[in-house]
């Protein structure tokens, strides 16, 4: 499998919209360099700061990383045919440890929804890098127990469990059980 060229893909897109690299870093509220390190593959943008530049092009991780997967008007979907964003997520986590895999319904950037099927190893954690968008995200745990952390308040949720909030908050979600766990996730808007 070839290496996703962020810098390359991160060019066609402010090209495509018309903006500059100045305009962009505005819209993103980064620094101006930032971007211009980026394009030339001279820094790898962390998590937060790659999502902060494509919500000032009005884009998506999915979209940015999977530009190619064509818009579908199905309604009902069988577990092959989840759109897999594991690999994508891997590529722009800052220190991730374990297994997640992430798994989409459908086509989220057009109902403005995103539905995952997450499945965290034991051991498995976002980062110590807490998790921040502009978003409202909720899940139910299906299966096993997940350490979930928002802002200054963190708790162990087991099967049947749930929780909902603002994704402006930092959070991260740590499997600290001994076996897999299971989360159904909405998230509105699309943040992956």
């Amino acid at each position: 499998m070839q290496d996703f060229d962020v810098g390359r893909r991160l060019r066609e897109m402010r090209q495509s919209a018309g903006l500059s690299q100045r305009q962009l870093a505005e819209a993103s509220g980064v620094p101006h360099g930032q971007v211009s390190m980026i394009e030339t593959n001279r820094s790898n943008p962390s998590v937060a700061s790659l999502r902060r530049i494509l919500g000032g092009l009005n884009v998506t991780m999915s979209e940015f990383f999977e530009p190619d997967t064509p818009a579908t008007q199905a309604v009902f979907f069988k577990p092959h045919e989840l759109r897999d964003l594991t690999t994508r997520l891997y590529s722009t986590l800052d220190g991730p440890r374990g297994r997640i895999t992430l798994q989409q319904v459908g086509d989220a950037k057009t109902h403005n929804l995103q539905i995952l099927y997450e499945r965290y190893e034991p051991g498995a954690d976002t980062g110590e890098q807490m998790l921040e968008h502009v978003s409202h995200e909720g899940g139910v745990v299906i299966a096993g127990e997940i350490e979930v952390t928002v802002g200054e308040h963190c708790a162990v949720l087991k099967a049947g469990d749930s929780y909902l909030f603002d994704s402006t908050l930092p959070h991260r979600f740590r499997n600290t059980g001994d076996r897999e766990a299971v989360v159904v996730s909405a998230c509105t808007p699309p943040y992956l």
